[in-house]
C-alpha cells in the first residue's frame, strides 16, 4: 500500500499505541506518527449552510478479509485525505468516529461482523448520524489497542487484542515525549492480532455454510450442490414465510402444505424434505417463523451421511440468529392489503459489563386475511437467545421459542377433467370456520469448547413439544356433469415430544503435507406421539356447489357428534447414529471428502382400535464420496456419490417390515467465485430411489414387496452476488426429469406429480449509493415454473391426472433507506396473474396462488 495519508492524526483523547507489524510492513505500510490537536483539525459544520459546502466523504465499502497473521480491515474511499477522526474506549470496545463522512454499502448503512478472529468479538462499522461513521472494534478480554494506516485501497487499522497465549507481544515504538501513553494490558498472556478494515460486506453471497459438513467449511470446497438464501434477501423480498423463501433455489417446490398449514417441499423430484435447525431436526407440521432466521441453507442430494433418515432430494437447515455484543435493537411494522398486519422486534446486547452474558430476543406477531373467502390467520411468536461465556474457550447458548398459530384450513379449489375449475381463486369450498391451530414450545442449548485452534467438542440438546389440532370439511369427490361437491366433517387431535441430541468433535491435523478436516459424532432422538382422527358418520355432511356454495346449510357438529374414529394410537421412535467424516486437503486444488454413518431406528406403534402393538427395527449404512479440484482458485470442479435411507412401512405378506427405501446419488458440478463478491454452481445428478413398497402380486390383500423405483435426472445452476456496487442479483435455473422406472401397478415412465421440468427464478436490486437519490433501491423479482402433473401418479388401468398449468410471476419492490430506518412497498404478483401454487391430497384440493400482493413496511434500527 502507499502511503497517501500524511496529514491524517487522532484527535486528543485516548493516545494511539503504534505497534510494528511485520505483515504490514511487507504492504509497505507505515504508521502515522504524527498526532494532532484539537485545535489543529477543521470543525465541523455548525450551519446548514456550512453542511451544504462541505460535502460527505463517501466510504463505499467495508470487509474483512482473513490474512496468513489475522484479518484484514479498511475502509474503501479515495478521499482518505479528507477524513478526521475521534477515539475512545468503553469497556471492551476501542470506538472510533468520523465526521464528514458517511457509509453507503450496497446492503445499507451499518457492517457487521462477529469473531473474525481469535481475540476480536465483533467489528461493527455503522452511520451513527447523518455525517458521522462509527467503528467499534470490541475483544473479547479488554479494549483493543488501534494502529492507524493509509493505502490506496482507503483507511486502515491495526489492532491488538488480549488473548490468552504464552507469547510476548512485540513492545510499541516509542511514542512522541509530549504525548501521554495508554495504560497498558498485562505483557504477559497476550499476542498481537492484526486487523485489517477493507472492502465492501457481501450480502446476497455467503461463501460458507454448515449444513454440508456440520464444519466451517467454503461452499467452494464441498462436493454437493448446496444453495443459502441470506438474511437480506429475505429482508429485500419481505419474506416471512419458508415457502416464498425457497423459490429463490433451483430444484425445490412447494409440496402438500396440509391446508396451508405447514410447510412441505419436493426437492429434486422427492417429497416430504426434512428440516433442521442449528443441525437438529424439526418436528413437522407447522409453519416455519423466520423471525428469527439469519440465514436458509438448502443442502441438495442425500444427506443421511450426517442427518440419518431423511429423503434423497435433500435437506432445509435453518440457521438463526445469535446474541450480539455490541447493542442492537430493531423493529418494523408491515401493512399490507387483505387486512395483513405484522409486527416484530429484534433485541441484543450484552447483559453484564464483561460481556460474558449476551442476550437476542426476536417477538412477532402477526394477524391477517386473505384474498381467499373465509380465511384469516393468527400468529404469534416469541423467542429469546442467552449466551454466556464460561471461559475463553467454552460458550454455552441458551434458546427458548414458542409459537401458537391459528388460521383456517383451506383447501384450496378442485381440478376439472384435465385441468383446473373455471372458478373464483378466492372461492372457499370449505364451511367457515375450518381451523387449525398449532403450539409449539421449544427449549435448547448448544455448548462449545476449544480446546486449541485445531479441536473443538461440540454438544447440543434440543426439546419439542407440539399440541396440534383440526376440525374441517374435508372435500371429497366432485360431480362434474353438477357440480357438487361432496365431503366430510372430521377433526385430528395430536400432541407430539420430541428430544434430541447431538454430540461431536472436530480436529484439524496433517499427515506430512497433507490436511485434514475429522469429524466424528453421535445423535440420539426420540419421539413420541399420541393422537386421533374422528369422522361424522358418512352422508351427514352436506356437499357444496363449486359454481354456486351456499354455506352453512347445517350447524356444524360437535366434536363428539364425529363418532366415526378411523385413527387412535400413540407411537415411539428411537434413533441413534453414529458418523465419521474426513475433508482431507492434498493440496490447494486437490481435495477429497469421505464419510459414512450407522443408523439404527426403531418404531413401537400401539393401535387402539385394534389393540395390538407393532414393532419396528432398522439399521442401515450411509456413506458418502466426494473430490474437489481446483485448477484455478476461482473455479471448483467437483464430484460425487452419497445414499440416503428412510424406513419403510409397508409389511409383506408373512407380516413383517420391508427393508428401508435407499437413494443413491452420482452428482457432478462446478463452482465459480467469479470475484469476491458474485458466485455461481452448475450441478447435473442422477438420483435413484429403490426399495418402494407395491402391491404384492401374489397376495394383493394390502400386502407389498419392494420392487418399487423412481429415478431423477436434472441439471441446476444457482448464482448471487453483486455485480456491480449497489446491484445484487439472486438467480436459478432447474430442468428435472423425475419419473417411475419400476412399478407392480403405477405407468413405468409417467411423471412424478407436483414436479416441474423447468423452474427459473430471478430476483434483482439496485439502491443508488450517492448523489441526490442516495439511499433509493429497487426490486424486480420473476419466477417460472413448468406446467406439473397433478393427482395420483396413473396406474395401467386408469388416468387420474391433471395439469397444474404452467406460470410466470412478476414481484416488483421499491424502499429508501436513510440513516438508521428504511420505507419500503413489496409487490408479489404485481400483474395479477391466475396462478396454481400446488395440491395437497389430489384433484380436490387445488391452491391457487395470490393475485396482486402489496405489504408496505417502515423499519428502525438502532
Amino acid at each position: 500500500m502507499s502511503n497517501q495519508l500524511q496529514k491524517l492524526a487522532w484527535m486528543t483523547g485516548l493516545s494511539l499505541v503504534l505497534v510494528n507489524f511485520p505483515a504490514l510492513a511487507e504492504d509497505n505500510q507505515k504508521p502515522i506518527t504524527k498526532i494532532s490537536q484539537l485545535s489543529d483539525i477543521e470543525k465541523p459544520a455548525t450551519t446548514i449552510q456550512q453542511w451544504l459546502a462541505q460535502s460527505l466523504v463517501q466510504v463505499t465499502g467495508v470487509q474483512l478479509q482473513t490474512t496468513e497473521q489475522g484479518i484484514e480491515v479498511i475502509l474503501a474511499t479515495n478521499q482518505s485525505d479528507k477524513l478526521q477522526l475521534t477515539n475512545k474506549s468503553e469497556g471492551n470496545s476501542y470506538i472510533v468516529e468520523i465526521p464528514n463522512a458517511q457509509l453507503s454499502l450496497s446492503s445499507g448503512d451499518t457492517f457487521r461482523q462477529e469473531k473474525p478472529t481469535a481475540g476480536i468479538s465483533e467489528v461493527i462499522v455503522t452511520n451513527l448520524d447523518a455525517n458521522t461513521i462509527r467503528v467499534t472494534v470490541t475483544g473479547e478480554s479488554g479494549a483493543p489497542q488501534v494502529e492507524l494506516f493509509d493505502g490506496d485501497e482507503g483507511l486502515v487499522f491495526g489492532v491488538v487484542a488480549t488473548v490468552s497465549t504464552t507469547q510476548t507481544p512485540p513492545q510499541p515504538e516509542q511514542q512522541p515525549s509530549n504525548e501521554t501513553q495508554p495504560e497498558q494490558p498485562s505483557a504477559q498472556n497476550e499476542a498481537p492480532i492484526e486487523l485489517v478494515v477493507t472492502g465492501e460486506q457481501d450480502t446476497y453471497r455467503i461463501p460458507e455454510a454448515s449444513a454440508a459438513t456440520r464444519t466451517d467449511t467454503p461452499i467452494r470446497d464441498i462436493p454437493q450442490s448446496i444453495q443459502v438464501i441470506p438474511k437480506q434477501v429475505l429482508e429485500d423480498q419481505k419474506v416471512i414465510r419458508l415457502t416464498d423463501a425457497i423459490r429463490n433455489v433451483s430444484g425445490i417446490v412447494e409440496g402438500d402444505t396440509f391446508g396451508g398449514t405447514n410447510d412441505n417441499f419436493n426437492l429434486r423430484g422427492f417429497d416430504f424434505i426434512s428440516t433442521f435447525r442449528n443441525g437438529l431436526r424439526e418436528t413437522g407440521f407447522v409453519l416455519r417463523e423466520l423471525a428469527n432466521i439469519e440465514q436458509i441453507e438448502v443442502l441438495k442430494g442425500p444427506a443421511s451421511v450426517l442427518y440419518g433418515n431423511s429423503e434423497p432430494g435433500g435437506i432445509i437447515n435453518l440457521v438463526t440468529k445469535k446474541p450480539l455484543a455490541t447493542p442492537y435493537y430493531s423493529a418494523d411494522l408491515s401493512v399490507g392489503n387483505y387486512n395483513y398486519y405484522r409486527s416484530t422486534i429484534d433485541l441484543s446486547s450484552p447483559l453484564n459489563t464483561d460481556k460474558s452474558l449476551l442476550y437476542r430476543l426476536n417477538v412477532a406477531y402477526e394477524n391477517a386475511g386473505s384474498f381467499r373467502n373465509f380465511v384469516n390467520s393468527e400468529r404469534v411468536f416469541f423467542g429469546p437467545v442467552f449466551d454466556l461465556k464460561l471461559g475463553e474457550n467454552t460458550n454455552i447458548l441458551f434458546d427458548v421459542s414458542y409459537v401458537n398459530d391459528e388460521r383456517t384450513m383451506d383447501q384450496g379449489i378442485v381440478a376439472f377433467g384435465r385441468g383446473i375449475a373455471d372458478i373464483p381463486t378466492s372461492r372457499f369450498l370449505g364451511e367457515p370456520g375450518d381451523e387449525r391451530t398449532v403450539e409449539e414450545v421449544n427449549v435448547g442449548y448448544r455448548l462449545e469448547h476449544r480446546f486449541s485452534d485445531q479441536l473443538t467438542l461440540r454438544n447440543a440438546f434440543r426439546y419439542t413439544s407440539q399440541d396440534t389440532f383440526d376440525y374441517r370439511a374435508q372435500p371429497l369427490a366432485v360431480d362434474e356433469a353438477t357440480g357438487e361437491l361432496s365431503r366430510n366433517f372430521r377433526s385430528n387431535d395430536d400432541y407430539r415430544e420430541t428430544y434430541s441430541l447431538l454430540t461431536d468433535i472436530v480436529g484439524k491435523f496433517k499427515t506430512g503435507s497433507i490436511e485434514h478436516t475429522l469429524l466424528f459424532g453421535f445423535d440420539l432422538a426420540r419421539q413420541k406421539s399420541d393422537g386421533s382422527q374422528r369422522r361424522l358418520p358418512g352422508g351427514l355432511t352436506p356437499s357444496i356447489n363449486i359454481f354456486n356454495p351456499v354455506y352453512n346449510v347445517i350447524p356444524r357438529p360437535a366434536l363428539s357428534e364425529l363418532t366415526n374414529v378411523v385413527r387412535d394410537g400413540k407411537s415411539t421412535t428411537d434413533s441413534l447414529g453414529i458418523y465419521l467424516q474426513d475433508q482431507i486437503a492434498f493440496s490447494d486444488k486437490f481435495k477429497l471428502m469421505l464419510g459414512g454413518r450407522f443408523d439404527v431406528v426403531e418404531q413401537d406403534q400401539f393401535d387402539r382400535l385394534s389393540d395390538t402393538r407393532t414393532l419396528q427395527y432398522d439399521e442401515a449404512f450411509t456413506p458418502r464420496i466426494g473430490v474437489v479440484y481446483q485448477p484455478i482458485k476461482p473455479i471448483s470442479l467437483y464430484a460425487s456419490y452419497s445414499r440416503s435411507f428412510v424406513p419403510n412401512f409397508a409389511q409383506r405378506a408373512d407380516g413383517t417390515f420391508l427393508p428401508p427405501e435407499r437413494g443413491n446419488q452420482y452428482e457432478v458440478g462446478i463452482k465459480a467465485d467469479l470475484n469476491e463478491k458474485f458466485s455461481a454452481t452448475l450441478a447435473a445428478y442422477e438420483i435413484t430411489r429403490t426399495n418402494i413398497a407395491t402391491p404384492d402380486p401374489n397376495d394383493p390383500d394390502g400386502f407389498s414387496i419392494p420392487v418399487g423405483e423412481q429415478r431423477s435426472r436434472g441439471i441446476e445452476l444457482d448464482i448471487s452476488g453483486e455485480i456491480l456496487p449497489g446491484w445484487n442479483i439472486i438467480a436459478a435455473y432447474s430442468y428435472t426429469d423425475a419419473t417411475v422406472t419400476k412399478s407392480n401397478d403405477l405407468r413405468v415412465g409417467s411423471r412424478v406429480p407436483k414436479v416441474p421440468e423447468h423452474k427459473a427464478s430471478l430476483w434483482t436490486t439496485y439502491q443508488f449509493r450517492q448523489g441526490n437519490l442516495q439511499g433509493l433501491g429497487f426490486g424486480l423479482g420473476l419466477f417460472y415454473l413448468s406446467d406439473r402433473v397433478g393427482g395420483d401418479i396413473p396406474t395401467p388401468e386408469f388416468d387420474d391426472t391433471f395439469t397444474l398449468p404452467s406460470y410466470l410471476r412478476t414481484d416488483a419492490a421499491i424502499y429508501y433507506k436513510r440513516d438508521n430506518w428504511k420505507a419500503a412497498i413489496n409487490i408479489e404478483n404485481l400483474f395479477g396473474v391466475r396462478y396454481i401454487e400446488s395440491f395437497n391430497f389430489g384433484r380436490n384440493t387445488v391452491i391457487p396462488g395470490a393475485p396482486f400482493t402489496i405489504i408496505g413496511s417502515i423499519t428502525f434500527e438502532f
